[in-house]
């Protein structure tokens, strides 16, 4: 909560900034969770834990521009800006507005612009290249792969020691492409054996991304983190996102 009481003070300064701050009480924020085909098409695989219904893509409206967020509390909101800012940030509901919102005002500032997720055939291609972008930006290293991404661990097995863990249980101990999926216990283990954190910027919205960060390189992929990571100065790769 420390870590994201930070980004609520970027956030409300960024709003003062950019002369919102008058509009704070008029300015209305609605949200609501989108089905697996409006958020991901129909990508080749059916793996995606947007398909498997586990996590849902929530996405914000602000003034016409849209943002989303990963969520496993779906559920719809509207409120003006200045109640966004104030979210106790509670849970993984609450937190979920406030990033998607944040989103969505960041990308109305044109502060980012990806904020939706990619669809149909786009996984695929952003999982392949994501191969590539590691090479190009570690050479070889050993990667700790933080919340199961199917697509992506399998184009990165194949080139890169790698060890993933993941929150969902039903996905823990089984092997994908030849890894074991790990329990998320196991994360700052991992973390001490890798060179390289990839992880998912769902991290956000759970509350684990403080635990993450700080010990070793960080890329965090997707569209959840856009907001936070141009306000914190994190690495994102988000190859497709709109």
């Amino acid at each position: 909560m420390q870590f994201l009481e930070g980004i609520r003070e970027k956030f409300y300064r960024l709003v003062k900034d950019r002369h919102l701050s008058g509009e704070e009480e008029i300015q209305v924020v609605s949200a609501r969770p989108l089905t697996p085909e409006e958020a991901i098409g129909r990508p080749e695989r059916q793996d995606f834990p947007l398909l498997k219904g586990k996590e849902v893509m929530l996405q914000a409206a602000f003034a016409g521009a849209v943002g989303q967020a990963y969520t496993d509390m779906p559920g719809n909101y509207q409120g003006t800006l200045k109640e966004v800012l104030a979210l106790p940030l509670r849970n993984n509901y609450e937190r979920a507005i406030f990033i998607a919102a944040l989103n969505a005002v960041m990308r109305h500032l044109k502060l980012v612009d990806k904020t939706i997720h990619c669809r149909d055939q786009e996984p695929g291609r952003c999982a392949a290249r994501l191969v590539e972008y590691v090479r190009e930006r570690f050479g070889n290293p050993r990667i700790a792969f933080i919340g199961l991404q199917p697509a992506m661990v399998a184009s990165l097995a194949g080139h890169f020691p790698i060890r993933v863990t993941d929150l969902d249980p039903d996905n823990v101990g089984q092997r994908k492409n030849g890894i074991i999926i790990e329990d998320a216990r196991h994360t700052a283990e991992i973390i001490e054996w890798s060179d390289l954190i990839l992880a998912t910027g769902t991290t956000a919205v759970n509350d684990t991304l403080p635990g993450i960060v700080g010990r070793k390189p960080v890329v965090f992929y997707g569209v959840t983190i856009s907001g936070i990571a141009r306000l914190a100065g994190y690495e994102q790769y988000c190859s497709f996102g709109h």
